[in-house]
């Protein structure tokens, strides 16, 4: 940074905040009771404002702060009716966004399009407006969790222009089914604790990338998960943990990590099946699954 730049910034650094001279992009506004955003550095690149008691995000509130790149207001309680329009939108070179932990009832909408994280667990998020992702090409995390989100929620249309996502969560929701509208580049979808009680017969043929399957918590049964809805060589993570599955699906033969305790399996249907596929796990947690079942799996797994 010029001297020039240097000096701007140090002389403008609010008195609420911490400006270190060596980490002069940096702004600390955290943990500091503040019920307003303080006048903001103009060569601010990363912003920290949680732990605060932050109401609202006015229009103008950030409007000196062109070149943000990054902006916390983790836990504090900004509501959906406090982020003045426009405000986020106008960030352009903003890629992360954290707002963990407020009361929104929706997700803010437009986001700038220079985005690539978007943080909004434990909010009171019920609604995905239309056209909120359009235009987000980089947008490749996305986290939902906690929220109150259903599923006319999440669909195709709210989903629309996540062209480049890799992980989404949207854990502790109010989800019955499986999330409609995931884009093909999906590689990580974190569904725990949620109330699912079935997966479509072709629900991964759109989703050719998924690694990492997390479906712990839901009400899933034998019945409504059908036998090879797993068998994709893509996954290497397979989290089912907490349901109500009486036997073990058929899993893929490159499965590293595979989670099935505190289910009801009693069937060993694919056996022959499962005692290849379990040699090339690297972890498998089967607590609480059936007596024949656990003593098939310490033979198993003996060298």
């Amino acid at each position: 940074m010029p001297y020039e730049d240097l000096l701007a910034q140090i002389q403008a650094c609010p008195k609420e905040c911490n400006c270190p001279q060596n980490f002069p992009r940096a702004v600390y506004c955290d943990s500091k009771g503040l019920k307003n955003i303080p006048n903001i550095p103009p060569y601010t690149w990363y912003l920290y404002l949680q732990n605060n008691l932050i109401e609202t995000v006015p229009s103008d509130a950030l409007q000196n702060a062109t070149q943000l790149r990054w902006v916390n207001l983790n836990r504090n309680k900004i509501t959906s009716d406090g982020v003045g329009e426009g405000v986020l939108g106008g960030m352009k070179h903003l890629a992360h966004l954290y707002m963990d932990d407020n009361l929104l009832s929706t997700v803010p909408s437009p986001l700038p399009v220079s985005l690539e994280h978007l943080r909004l667990s434990r909010n009171r998020i019920s609604k995905i407006p239309a056209g909120t992702f359009v235009g987000l090409d980089k947008l490749n995390l996305l986290d939902l969790q906690g929220n109150k989100l259903m599923d006319d929620a999440v669909t195709e249309v709210s989903l629309k222009g996540l062209t480049n996502l890799v992980q989404i969560n949207l854990a502790k929701n109010q989800l019955s089914s499986m999330p409609l509208g995931l884009p093909p580049s999906t590689t990580q979808l974190f569904l725990d604790g949620n109330n699912i009680e079935k997966i479509p017969a072709d629900y991964f043929k759109g989703l050719p990338k998924v690694a990492f399957l997390r479906l712990n918590y839901n009400k899933l049964g034998s019945g409504g998960v059908p036998k090879d809805i797993f068998n994709i060589s893509s996954i290497l993570d397979l989290q089912l943990s907490h349901n109500q599955l009486t036997e073990v699906p058929v899993i893929p033969s490159g499965l590293e990590h595979l989670y099935l305790d505190h289910n009801k399996i009693a069937s060993m249907f694919y056996f022959n099946k499962i005692k290849k596929c379990f040699w090339n796990l690297k972890d498998c947690y089967l607590e609480n699954v059936s007596k024949c079942l656990t003593q098939f799996l310490l033979v198993s797994f003996q060298v």
